[in-house]
């Protein structure tokens, strides 16, 4: 029989993985436009599905290790802020430096969507205050703009469970954050600046307040298996279940008509609900499924070579789009024009490795993920062990005294 759940869960760390691989077939899903038919090429194009995991999947582990354990004190509060900076915020300053000095020798125009400052926009990513901006969204590292959702979230979270356990009506608070959201967009929708709560859409898809109802599937699921002695021994019928319904979202969003000047179904109204509310509970579901039955799908996200994908999917995740993947490409067509330099100087007409859009999709997630690994076992993993032995907020000697289940892998 296997043990009670602990808080460290092999399986969900696998499903890191398969949510970073998720984004980045709906990035990349135009390399199959010869390939597959429109239908398939709108159903991968909605495969944007991997942040609402990221996002049920941080709701579900900060409830389970921190519900019954946190403390609205400083001592507590240092604590929980330092492993929260120890495991996000390294790798996304190093790599959203990278970004911009990047931008110093290219001057790739999609690193500041025109904005004039680039100094002050570094320092709006890195204090991630970028996300609140509409037209500053998809600045530096694109994808980063869900950094600034989780943020959101890892400050809010105590709070979230502190009236959770005082007034017991947890439903009322996304509807709360949310309204809070309506609010603001109504205030700011006619000021332009940058976009700032610019718009419903906006505020529904890319901020926490729009996007809150994710993080609360996560935490109602941690309140429903917290205490429970799950073996995973169950039936085998809410893994499938779950994850037949999360395909089955994906496919509604990709029959959706695109709004104007959108790229997704996601964008549509009903999209919206779809992801936010429909896909969350979807997720929640498949995570429960997970988390009480033995099934194949477990056991290859528990894998021990896919668990370290997951491991570093976070890294992957953030160089997965951008300056790297755009060395990559121009690689790639370098070697492609060398290639048939070659073939010429050999009279011969071959086919090229390099001349397939496809192809080098494939090179690219190859390669992403070998420095994706590098990275998390040479810088990310060294970090976040440097910074949560040192005295960073909290002086290491004194979180002997903090309870130990707020100690996060």
């Amino acid at each position: 029989m296997q043990k009670p759940l602990q808080n460290y869960i092999p399986a969900l760390t696998g499903v890191r993985a398969l949510a970073a691989y998720l984004v980045f077939i709906s990035h990349y899903a135009y390399a199959f436009d010869e390939n597959f038919p429109r239908a398939v090429q709108r159903f991968l194009t909605e495969f944007h599905i991997g942040v609402t995991i990221f996002f049920v999947l941080s709701g579900f582990l900060i409830a389970f290790r921190y519900f019954d354990s946190f403390k609205l004190n400083g001592d507590w509060f240092k604590q929980y802020l330092k492993n929260r900076v120890a495991r996000i915020y390294p790798m996304y300053f190093l790599l959203t430096a990278g970004a911009f000095i990047s931008f110093y020798f290219t001057h790739d125009q999609r690193v500041t969507n025109g904005y004039n400052h680039p100094i002050g926009l570094f320092l709006m990513h890195i204090t991630f205050v970028r996300g609140f901006f509409d037209q500053l969204k998809f600045t530096g590292i694109a994808q980063g703009w869900s950094l600034t959702v989780e943020e959101c979230f890892y400050f809010a979270a105590p709070f979230i469970f502190y009236f959770a356990q005082k007034y017991r009506k947890f439903y009322v608070q996304p509807l709360v954050i949310t309204g809070v959201g309506v609010l603001l967009v109504l205030m700011f929708r006619n000021v332009n600046w940058y976009g700032f709560f610019g718009n419903f859409t906006f505020m529904m898809l890319y901020t926490f307040v729009g996007r809150c109802f994710e993080f609360f599937a996560g935490i109602q699921l941690a309140l429903i298996v917290r205490k429970r002695n799950l073996t995973g021994q169950a039936k085998s019928k809410y893994t499938y279940l779950g994850f037949g319904l999360i395909f089955l979202c994906v496919w509604i969003m990709s029959v959706l008509p695109i709004p104007k000047g959108e790229l997704a179904g996601l964008h549509n109204p009903w999209g919206i609900v779809t992801n936010n509310y429909l896909l969350a509970a979807s997720i929640a579901l498949f995570f429960y499924g997970l988390l009480t039955e033995t099934t194949i799908l477990k056991k290859i996200l528990s894998n021990k070579f896919v668990e370290l994908l997951g491991k570093s999917s976070y890294i992957f995740y953030l160089i997965h789009l951008g300056y790297m993947y755009n060395f990559l490409h121009y690689s790639f067509n370098r070697l492609n024009d060398y290639v048939f330099d070659l073939y010429d100087k050999w009279g011969v007409d071959w086919h090229s490795p390099f001349e397939y859009d496809n192809l080098n999709v494939l090179y690219a997630f190859i390669i992403l993920n070998g420095v994706s690994i590098l990275l998390f076992k040479l810088i990310e993993e060294p970090l976040n062990h440097y910074i949560r032995k040192s005295d960073f907020l909290i002086r290491n000697d004194r979180t002997t005294t903090l309870n130990q289940a707020v100690t996060v892998k």
